[in-house]
C-alpha cells in the first residue's frame, strides 16, 4: 500500500477493501461475513455460549472463567492455554454491564465468539464505544437505567475479553444446553442482553 494506508494497523487495512469491495458492489458486509465463517469453521460464538452456561451453572466453573479465561477455555475444550492471547472474562451484574471494543483494530477472540462483526471493525462502534457507549448500546436495542455503570474493555493482540452476561431470571429449570442457546455473539460482546 501507499501513502497514509501504509500507517494504518492490518485490521484497519482490511476494513478499508472490504468497504471497497461493497462499495464495488462485488459483495455485501453479509457475504464477507459468511465468507469468513466458512474459512474460520469450527471458531463460534457457540463456544463461548457454552462456556458461559457452564459458568451459569457450574460455580466453581464461573470462579475459573474470571479468575483464568485461558484455564476456563482449555478446560472447556476450547484451546486454552494453546491461546496466543490472554483471555479475560467479565461478567455483567446487577448495576455493572461490560462492553468490548478494539479502539485501534479489531482483535477478538475468534475461537470463542466466531468471526467478529461487520460492525465490531467499523471505525465508527471503535470509536463511539470507548466515548458514548450508552448511545452505542441503545442503537443496538439495548436500553439500559441511568444507573447502571457502563465499563468498556478494549482489548488487544494480548488480550481479549468475554463477556459473562447475567443468567436470565426463570431459567433455573434449563439444562446447560438449553442455556447456552440463550447466548448470542452480541451477548458475549456485551451489545445485547440475554
Amino acid at each position: 500500500m501507499s501513502g497514509d494506508h501504509a500507517e494504518l494497523p492490518v485490521a484497519a487495512r482490511v476494513r478499508r477493501l472490504e468497504e471497497r469491495v461493497i462499495a464495488a458492489g462485488l459483495a455485501t458486509d453479509a457475504e464477507l461475513d459468511q465468507f469468513l465463517a466458512r474459512l474460520y469453521e469450527g471458531a463460534s460464538p457457540v463456544n463461548g455460549a457454552r462456556m458461559v452456561a457452564r459458568a451459569w451453572t457450574d460455580p466453581s466453573y464461573a470462579e475459573l472463567l474470571l479468575a483464568d479465561g485461558n484455564a476456563a477455555a482449555a478446560a472447556a475444550g476450547f484451546g486454552g492455554s494453546g491461546l496466543s492471547y490472554r483471555l479475560r472474562a467479565v461478567a455483567n451484574e446487577p448495576g455493572l454491564h461490560n462492553l468490548i471494543v478494539c479502539t485501534l483494530c479489531s482483535c477478538y477472540p475468534v475461537s470463542l465468539l466466531g468471526p467478529s462483526p461487520s460492525w465490531y471493525k467499523s471505525f465508527a462502534y471503535r470509536s463511539r464505544a470507548v466515548r458514548e457507549p450508552r448511545a452505542v448500546l441503545a442503537e443496538f436495542g439495548l436500553g439500559l437505567p441511568g444507573s447502571t455503570q457502563i465499563a468498556v474493555w478494549d482489548a488487544s493482540a494480548e488480550t481479549r475479553y468475554l463477556v459473562v452476561p447475567q443468567r436470565p431470571a426463570g431459567t433455573g429449570d434449563l439444562a446447560e444446553a438449553d442455556l447456552a442457546a440463550l447466548v448470542t455473539q452480541r451477548g458475549l460482546i456485551g451489545t445485547a442482553a440475554v
